[in-house]
């Protein structure tokens, strides 16, 4: 990746299922000049709960004191249920490197997930390296379609 935005502030947290994933990526990240904040875990406790970790972190992104965040689970499924719980959030579990720039490009995503025991380092690096790199068009359509959404989250409505 050649066009790597430094001095973005980037958080990451993960649970005991993306604990080994979560520590290669923060090393990537330093080395790469990105400034990091690690929400845990710090060690490796395999009765841990994601939402211990993703919750303080995508507050974090909500209330703008990083700008981007990474979540990672097992599946990244349990990640993205729990950072999407935050308003503000717009968190998407990506896989291919198609989504991880689009979901920034039209949709804003805030939040990256990822699965520890399904997404290979390598493979997580570029997609967080992609995520990382794009941003939002703000053209009127997206924002159209984000401001629905966040009438919607307002609402709180009981379903």
């Amino acid at each position: 990746m050649s066009s790597i935005k430094k001095n973005i502030a980037v958080g990451i947290a993960a649970d005991h299922g993306g604990f080994e994933l979560k520590m290669q990526l923060t090393v990537l990240l330093h080395e790469a000049g990105y400034i990091i904040t690690d929400f845990g875990a710090h060690e490796l406790f395999t009765e841990d709960d994601y939402p211990d970790y993703i919750l303080p972190m995508a507050k974090a992104v909500a209330k703008a004191e990083i700008q981007r965040g990474i979540a990672i689970c097992g599946s990244g499924v349990g990640a993205c249920v729990a950072a999407n719980k935050v308003y503000g959030i717009r968190a998407a579990l990506i896989t291919d490197s198609f989504s991880a720039h689009q979901g920034v490009e039209d949709d804003n995503m805030n939040v990256i997930c990822l699965g520890g025991r399904v997404t290979g380092s390598s493979l997580a690096w570029e997609l967080v390296q992609i995520f990382l790199k794009a941003e939002f068009k703000g053209e009127e359509r997206f924002k159209r379609r984000l401001d629905k959404i966040m009438v919607f989250e307002m609402k709180k409505p009981k379903v």
